[in-house]
């Protein structure tokens, strides 16, 4: 059965080999104008230098890390793999967005002078060099999946070998969720400083439009679209969707673990194969978006919705025939767990239309933002942020309800949740995730392709193109700000089940570390006269980790935990959203002295100083990004050595349910204000330089780094603060044993 790893291998390369066929296709289009190129190439420098400037920072934290890992590996309190694991994580998450970023940063010039042709062409070339971005995340990530078992399936010894396989593969989960939260934080406070500066100064002050080159932090707020929205996003969801194949497998690993082998090996390929199975699938989708001239929004959304949908529809299918092929002669349960799986693509396309609606300008809640800034900016805020809070409700149902569900199909529709069923529910629930992200391939296709119609429009503005190109680029723009909301929703709905697999990844990891200590001493001593042997320890379940921890509600130490992961959430919001205040006042302050000491810039005949924003956004976001970052780390380790393994898990429980509301809120928020604003520019209520427009101008300033900076992040830190718990156990245990 050893040979199915290299299916998985041969889709990586599938992908791979698409995206750098679609990124060929991109670079043979026309760049456009003398000016157009100048434009596009002044923002692929800017953001080239600031991903050389954030790699030097986070190549030293990771060597730190890896050294760390190294000692601890010296001490036995990890195998010796882990260090290198962690370090090829972190590259081939940062691999993935420099791939991604490179090709956004040639295709704006591009899309915006296909749309000097028709819509439809501006669209072709947007969408399809996203769609070297999910091409390049899900095949780097099966590369990396298929090698490391490849690797360790060799040298790793027979004894409990698929249960040390699939946990040390998840410590190079740690490695991307690291890279993936520099990325995000870094990328984040970058484009808002710039963004916020430009509008607060360019349109609310002197009121020139979106885009225009009179600002002198425009070409910033085009590269932050880029290290931010690309870059950032390709590193986040390169870690999500490996994070929940590896957590997946791990499970399978343990559910199957008292049976034979080849079914124990299956259930860790099972996931493998349905996201090898969502690249051939997500390529049928890819071909499938098109639309017609004169398209409006929803129209424009229904041809992005007929390609992922399709993709899902697809996946759905794919997945009972594997199942039926893996299992289908030793159990007749394939097709419940295959339900599983169903119920996590259902859980996504719910959780994204449920973004679509609440942040859409087609829709009444987004047009209901724009109608209040009737009576100016604070109740642009106030309806906003209510509109933020009722969104939550559907994601936080529909997870709920489809972990439960997932849990069920599991096991064949049991409703006990007892012991003997956890196993089995809790790779339900890892298959669904695996599910909800299996179509990646064409989903963050869609979420790339917003950045690059943004930096589109901009580039048509910046270079005079004609107003009606700038019609054809603001509607791809305003179709971006939607998908890229959606996106988001579906990064945090797919991070909340990834998080509580790798939560019983956790209570595996502790396992493997008490086996460890057993085999080294004889026996675990685990207090209050507790011993238990090897066998002991390899007979028991994770109910049995649970009750001789004592982790349960009643334990002070789970309720510290679940307090401390809550507080969490909003400390780090509160340390990046201050973060980008304090770098946009600089950028507001460089702004207005350009404005004011350069004589003829408002007039069109000074260029504006655009490289001192560009070096004020790189400066801010490499000062800003490392304290937040950072003590999403050492949080959990703390936590550990203070609380032990009942606060680790009241830590991860509070940061999970705490951090994926406060997502979901702050990022639809953000979308309503960035799109009511882009409802009021269509002409309603009063339209572009009205006072309707200046109050919904400011929403979108306010909203700004609650979407791209603060709430995106979240889900990263909901999952690093897993992965570091996970790599950490053995600390953990080994200091509460002494």
């Amino acid at each position: 059965m050893n040979w199915i790893i290299y299916l998985v291998l041969v889709a990586s390369v599938l992908a791979l080999s698409f995206a750098f066929y679609f990124y060929k296709s991109m670079m043979k289009e026309d760049e456009g104008t003398d000016l157009m190129k100048k434009i596009a190439s002044h923002v692929r420098r800017g953001a080239m230098a600031y991903l050389k400037q954030q790699y030097k920072v986070v190549i030293i934290v990771f060597v730190v890390l890896a050294a760390v890992f190294g000692v601890m590996s010296i001490f036995g309190l990890q195998n010796e793999w882990v260090w290198f694991a962690f370090l090829t994580g972190g590259f081939f998450s940062g691999l993935a967005g420099f791939f991604g970023m490179k090709t956004a940063t040639y295709a704006s010039a591009r899309t915006a002078n296909a749309a000097r042709k028709s819509l439809n062409s501006g669209l072709q070339v947007a969408f399809r060099s996203g769609a070297v971005m999910g091409l390049v995340v899900v095949g780097l990530a099966l590369l990396d999946v298929s090698l490391w078992f490849i690797v360790l399936d060799y040298f790793i010894p027979e004894a409990n070998h698929l249960v040390i396989i699939t946990t040390t593969m998840l410590t190079f989960g740690m490695g991307a969720s690291t890279q993936a939260l520099f990325a995000r934080v870094g990328g984040g406070i970058y484009t808002k400083a710039a963004d916020v500066g430009a509008d607060l100064v360019g349109k609310t002050e002197y009121n020139i439009p979106e885009d225009d080159p009179r600002n002198p932090a425009t070409i910033a707020d085009n590269v932050g679209d880029n290290v931010g929205d690309v870059a950032g996003m390709g590193a986040d969801l390169y870690e999500s969707y490996a994070g929940s194949i590896l957590a997946t497998a791990a499970l399978g690993a343990a559910a199957f673990g008292a049976g034979c082998y080849e079914m124990q090996l299956k259930a860790v390929f099972a996931p493998m194969l349905i996201a090898a199975a969502g690249v051939l699938l997500s390529l049928i989708g890819i071909f499938m978006v098109r639309t017609k001239e004169g398209a409006g929004m929803k129209e424009l959304l229904g041809a992005l919705s007929r390609g992922t949908n399709t993709a899902a529809c697809l996946i759905a299918v794919a997945t009972f025939a594997i199942f039926a092929w893996l299992f289908g002669t030793e159990t007749s349960q394939w097709w419940h767990i295959s339900l599983s799986v169903v119920v996590g693509l259902f859980a996504g396309v719910i959780i994204g239309k449920s973004t679509e609606y609440y942040t859409s300008q087609s829709y009444k809640p987004t047009q209901k933002v724009a109608e209040s800034s009737k009576t100016g900016p604070a109740t642009v805020i106030i309806s906003g942020l209510g509109l933020g809070m009722l969104s939550t409700a559907i994601p936080v149902v529909t997870v709920g309800v489809a972990i439960v569900l997932a849990y069920l199909c599991a096991n064949g529709f049991n409703i006990a949740f007892n012991a003997q069923n956890l196993s089995m529910g809790l790779y339900g629930i890892g298959i669904a995730a695996v599910g909800m992200l299996s179509t990646l391939g064409i989903t963050l296709a869609t979420d790339a392709y917003g950045p690059i119609a943004d930096n589109a429009g901009g580039n048509a503005e910046m270079s005079g193109l004609e107003p009606e190109v700038r019609k054809r680029t603001d509607a791809l723009d305003a179709l971006g700000n939607t998908t890229a909301a959606t996106g988001k929703g579906f990064a945090i709905g797919s991070a909340a089940l990834t998080a509580l697999a790798l939560l019983a990844s956790y209570v595996e990891e502790i396992k493997i570390a008490l086996h460890r200590i057993a085999e080294s001493d004889g026996i675990a001593r685990l207090g209050d006269g507790i011993e238990w042997t090897v066998d002991k320890i390899n007979n028991a379940s994770l109910v049995d980790f649970m009750n001789v921890y004592n982790v349960n509600l009643m334990n002070p130490l789970v309720l510290v935990g679940v307090f401390i992961g809550a507080m969490m959430a909003f400390v780090f919001c509160g340390m990046t959203m201050n973060a980008v205040g304090r770098a946009a006042q600089k950028m507001v302050e460089e702004v207005r002295r350009q404005f004011s000491t350069i004589a003829g810039i408002l007039e069109g005949k000074a260029e504006p100083d655009y490289e001192r924003c560009v070096g004020i956004s790189t400066k801010g976001a490499q000062h800003e990004m490392l304290v937040p970052s950072i003590l999403a780390i050492v949080v959990p380790i703390l936590t550990g050595l203070f609380l032990g393994v009942p606060g680790v898990l009241g830590l991860l429980i509070g940061g999970l349910a705490t951090g994926f509301v406060l997502a979901v809120f702050m990022a639809n928020s953000g979308g309503a204000w960035d799109n009511a604003k882009k409802y009021v520019e269509e002409g309603n209520f009063g339209g572009k330089g009205s006072e309707n427009h200046k109050a919904t101008v400011v929403g979108d300033t306010v909203g700004d780094p609650f979407k791209d900076t603060s709430g995106p992040s979240l889900n990263i830190l909901i999952k690093l603060m897993s992965m570091v718990s996970i790599v950490m156990a053995g600390l953990t245990v080994t200091c509460h044993l002494l």
